[in-house]
């Protein structure tokens, strides 16, 4: 009984020891923000070898993407996964991944269609050089893993685990010119940011004349405005009222047509799609690291300048 007794009070003190803890931990945790949907999608595991920060390499101007047969059963689950793997690279649940098919493409250094054999043996060496099985079949892992990569591309991602950037001071960012605002909107970003910007438009209107002129939607936007538009739930995550990528002035949010009936700005899948299948997303996937630009993929309108610190 002596011995009972004794197991009993050893048991209620480790209980008493865990109770503490959790509590201690959420005193501490109290008043941060709340992670945003990049941020918290990379705790879901690290990929072997986090990536440069430099851009993929493009892919050979000699791949025959038809070859090798070998990856034809391949190709063939590709085609019918485009819109119907259920897959979630930014914690948010979807079906297919024709979306992140551009930037996978780019990734993965193919300039096949994401249904051909070509495609797929551009993958499964990806996939061996990530320790990632498939044998060229994009599945949920490889997808998670893509994710991840893109995510750590972004200076904004990898310091806001930590702390949340403070915003630059209003005095010191430039104002966008009324031809380049979306709206005529009052549009302010860091004056190297936005003449980064300028000369990927210009780029871009010379090389894909029939694309519409890139325009900025938003680019800096403080906590208070922030806040106001996260209210009624839009931005998907709690922590991106309080800690926001375009609190940075390096954020852009550029106008890339919207599908039918739709918000350039919307989530909904349908737009997303359409967006990733414009020429003039295309361009920006292959070529806006030139200018030092990064995509979040999940948002095929949101791109940031990395080429001053965050």
């Amino acid at each position: 009984m002596i011995l009972i007794h004794r197991l009993r009070a050893v048991v209620f003190v480790v209980m008493c020891v865990g109770f503490v803890t959790l509590g201690v931990a959420a005193f501490l945790q109290r008043g941060r923000p709340a992670p945003t949907v990049e941020v918290a999608a990379l705790s879901r595991g690290a990929i072997p070898h986090p990536p440069p920060h430099a851009a993929p390499a493009p892919a050979s101007p000699g791949e025959d993407c038809g070859q090798p047969r070998l990856f034809a059963p391949a190709a063939q689950d590709n085609a019918v996964g485009l819109a119907t793997l259920a897959v979630a690279p930014f914690g948010v649940g979807e079906t297919g991944w024709a979306v992140y098919a551009p930037m996978a493409a780019r990734e993965i250094a193919s300039s096949c269609a994401p249904d051909a054999p070509g495609f797929a043996a551009a993958l499964a060496r990806w996939q061996a050089a990530h320790g990632l099985s498939g044998g060229g079949r994009m599945d949920a892992p490889t997808l998670s893993t893509l994710s991840t990569v893109w995510l750590l591309r972004r200076p904004f991602v990898l310091l806001s685990r930590k702390a949340c950037p403070p915003p630059p001071d209003l005095s010191s960012l430039a104002r966008a010119d009324p031809a380049e605002a979306y709206g005529g909107k009052v549009v302010l970003a860091r004056p190297a940011a936005l003449a980064a910007f300028r000369r990927m438009a210009s780029a871009l209107r010379a090389v894909v004349p029939e694309a519409p002129p890139l325009t900025i939607a938003s680019a800096f936007r403080g906590v208070d405005e922030e806040a106001a538009r996260c209210a009624d739930g839009r931005c998907g995550s709690p922590g991106k009222a309080r800690c926001s990528a375009h609190r940075t002035g390096l954020a852009f949010d550029l106008l890339l047509g919207a599908a039918p009936g739709s918000d350039p700005f919307s989530t909904d899948p349908a737009n997303r799609l359409y967006q990733a299948g414009t020429p003039t997303y295309r361009w920006l996937v292959a070529n806006a690291d030139r200018f030092g630009f990064v995509n979040y993929p999940y948002e095929p309108w949101h791109w940031e300048w990395t080429g001053e610190a965050v």
